[in-house]
């Protein structure tokens, strides 16, 4: 017997984080496919199970509290889907793009959204910049780049009153004091994920310039 289901519920209930049987199926069921394929498609360096779950989903979703008021996010740069789909099976009220350049890796997205059944998932495939005629409440990125070019790149994809969701390690210090003048960091959060010993931080960016 797998001890998957066991170790994802000891870790939603950590997070204080409530899923229908349903819902943690599909999160298991979306390891399953990462394992599955990623011999093929290179999507994590990862190769066990548990790791999987929680370096990738619980460290993905952590991204939830952050989404009151958001019907639409993208996931920029969402390579093997994180933290894109994770999101998307516990709120399937949110339409989520996922968005990588990679026609690999959005292959695999394609074919995990389909056999996941996530119809409020659309998956792109192409370069941000190229991005053109949508806005979205909030934008994200667990791995896609540093904050200043995170932020420049996606600039016209963000509504006025939108923000940023950046997923970090370390507090991003640096990279903060390099963001452009015309935004500003409404707060910087440490996160904790169950079973992940490394640091973690959200960092909440608005446009417009600090008050």
């Amino acid at each position: 017997m797998s001890l998957a289901l066991p170790y994802l519920q000891m870790g939603l209930q950590q997070m204080q984080i409530e899923l229908s049987a349903e819902q943690q199926q599909k999160l298991l069921d979306y390891v399953a496919l990462l394992l599955k394929w990623n011999s093929t498609y290179n999507l994590t360096a990862l190769r066990q199970e548990d790791q999987m779950l929680s370096h990738h989903v619980l460290d993905s979703l952590t991204l939830l509290p952050y989404l009151d008021g958001v019907a639409q996010l993208i996931d920029v740069g969402s390579g093997g889907g994180m933290p894109g789909i994770p999101t998307a099976i516990c709120r399937p009220d949110i339409q989520i793009t996922l968005l990588d350049s990679n026609s690999k890796k959005t292959s695999f997205l394609s074919q995990a959204v389909i056999e996941l059944g996530l119809s409020n998932v659309k998956v792109i495939t192409g370069r941000v910049e190229a991005v053109e005629g949508i806005e979205f409440d909030a934008i994200t990125s667990r791995a896609f780049a540093e904050l200043r070019d995170f932020v420049t790149l996606t600039s016209q994809l963000l509504r006025v009153d939108g923000r940023w969701l950046a997923m970090k390690g370390v507090h991003p210090y640096e990279e903060i004091a390099q963001l452009p003048e015309d935004v500003h960091v409404a707060q910087v959060d440490k996160l904790t994920v169950p079973s992940l010993e490394a640091e973690r931080h959200m960092v909440i960016i608005q446009k417009g310039a600090s008050a």
